[in-house]
């Protein structure tokens, strides 16, 4: 399973898989990687073992029978032995096998001593099954706490015949002391006394000192046991800053990965803008700006030429204009001056000639109101006769106006026509004086 884990004093987490050395992680949490790591747990409580061995032959032949009590537990210093021994397997299967070991120990050590040496000095018997023991379990990543015999014995009584001298000596000591028995029964039971209380203190010793190696062992197992706890939790607390800084560096790369991607893509999007800016805008503009270079030079060259042929045409025409302007006024002050030489040498005749020549327009600016009116409404009061009415009176208006013109033009000018008429004798025609001055000339 991948992601943290955590476990207690009592267990040990085996970590292998993403191409390291295998780690162990007493009495704390680690983060496993998923796919690439793989976590186990091996279980560092104390086993229980009673090893037993029947009717195993002593150094002298003797066969005698041994049960033992024993503590195993998985050695803190040799957690990755153990696990290579093993580990995926049961506590029962652990026991067995360290349960197995034991015995073929303390089989070993009986076949090397005496029942004598085995029955009496039982704490050497243990110490020698301890030492060898040790060795054994230590090629498995165990040792032994501790190691006590519970129990000897033998079917063929050796056991009981080794009292026996004794018993017979206390017979006769008993026998002896019967004369002796008043006289040494109370030394014989002060002595007594003091063996027995010896005895009890002897065992109480060994108790006490029994005692005191639980204890003094107890206190470096629990003074090993918080340190490797310290050690796992600063190891724990290491580990999980290590694996922050780790996951921190990948999201750092991470970050440095996508960035470089998004340069590049900002690059190629330059790049492809870059290129279509050049297809859309600089191209056309470069096209556009030469089409309208050469349309405007074109225009040019048109334009001057239309301007010098227009300066031509306008001075051609110029230039006419003024010899027309030029010949007419010629013609013009040719005729003036002419007319001004018949007026001078006709006078007052050329005059009045103009004016009779004015007259009908004069008389058709006066008569022109009347041919705009559609109708005419005239009124008579009937004191008037009947010659008087109707058309021949508008008529009659019409010459009575154009009769006073004479006298508008006398007031007018100061010339007299009616009496300039009365005075005029053979007075010739404008185209007549003409004629005869062709022919003079």
């Amino acid at each position: 399973m991948a992601g943290f884990h955590t476990t207690g004093p009592n267990q040990a987490l085996i970590i292998s898989g993403g191409g390291k050395e295998p780690k162990v992680v007493v009495g704390g949490r680690v983060f496993v990687m998923p796919i690439l790591q793989r976590v186990q747990t091996l279980s560092l409580e104390v086993m229980t073992l009673t090893p037993s061995t029947n009717r195993v032959y002593t150094k002298e032949g003797v066969a005698v029978s041994v049960d033992g009590v024993a503590q195993v537990k998985v050695k803190g210093d040799s957690i990755l032995r153990a696990a290579q021994q093993f580990l995926g397997k049961r506590l029962a299967e652990i026991e067995e096998v360290a349960l197995q070991t034991l015995e073929g120990n303390q089989r070993a050590i009986l076949g090397t001593m005496t029942v004598e040496e085995i029955y009496q000095d039982r704490e050497g018997f243990a110490s020698r099954v301890l030492s060898v023991g040790s060795t054994d379990m230590d090629n498995m990543g165990l040792e032994i706490v501790s190691y006590t015999i519970r129990e000897i014995q033998d079917e063929q009584g050796y056991l009981e015949a080794l009292g026996i001298p004794r018993t017979a000596e206390v017979k006769r000591d008993a026998a002896i002391a019967q004369a002796e028995a008043d006289r040494d029964s109370a030394i014989r039971s002060a002595l007594a006394d003091q063996e027995s209380q010896a005895a009890r203190f002897s065992a109480d010793t060994v108790i006490a000192e029994s005692e005191r190696d639980f204890s003094i062992q107890k206190a470096a197992y629990d003074q090993e046991t918080n340190a490797r706890r310290a050690a796992a939790e600063l190891a724990y607390a290491l580990q999980e800053a290590k694996t922050k800084q780790d996951i921190r560096l990948e999201e750092m790369q991470i970050d440095v990965i996508e960035r470089q991607k998004q340069i590049e893509v900002q690059q190629q999007e330059v790049l492809r803008r870059e290129q279509e800016l050049d297809a859309t805008i600089r191209r056309p503009a470069e096209a556009e700006r030469f089409q309208l270079v050469t349309i405007a030079e074109g225009n040019k060259a048109r334009v001057v030429a239309e301007a010098e042929a227009e300066a031509d045409a306008i001075r051609v025409r110029g230039q006419a204009e003024a010899d027309a302007i030029r010949a007419k006024g010629l013609a013009e002050a040719e005729a003036m001056h002419r007319k001004a030489d018949a007026w001078k040498e006709y006078g007052q005749a050329a005059l009045i000639e103009q004016l009779f020549q004015t007259l009908p327009q004069v008389a058709e600016a006066v008569a022109q109101p009347l041919a705009k009116t559609d109708r005419i409404v005239m009124i008579s009061s009937g004191n008037d006769d009947s010659a008087g009415m109707g058309a021949s009176r508008l008529t009659r208006d019409v010459t009575n106006i154009i009769a006073q013109i004479p006298e508008v033009i006398e007031a007018l000018t100061g010339i007299d026509v009616l009496g300039s008429l009365k005075n005029l004798k053979a007075v010739k025609t404008t185209e007549e004086l003409e004629a005869e001055k062709r022919e003079q000339e």
